[in-house]
């Protein structure tokens, strides 16, 4: 964890708590995750296409025997 201090405008926090439920601390939290993980879904999209990916889906959901008892 890092403490900060910043400054944001008032009307916007306002919103985003309201949007959100919860405290200012979590609320930028929340806000910080949703960037970072548009981040990554950006670079997902770029590799669209670029990655030779195989998967037979049929036998995925083939029953299979792992010697457990269940």
């Amino acid at each position: 964890m890092k403490k900060i201090t910043a400054f944001v405008p008032a009307r916007l926090l306002a919103s985003a708590q309201e949007e959100t439920g919860v405290g200012i601390s979590e609320t930028l939290r929340i806000g910080l995750q949703k960037i970072a993980h548009e981040r990554f879904y950006k670079g997902m999209q770029e590799l669209r296409g670029k990655v030779d990916f195989e998967y037979d889906i049929d036998a995925s959901r083939e029953d299979k025997d792992y010697g457990g008892d269940r």
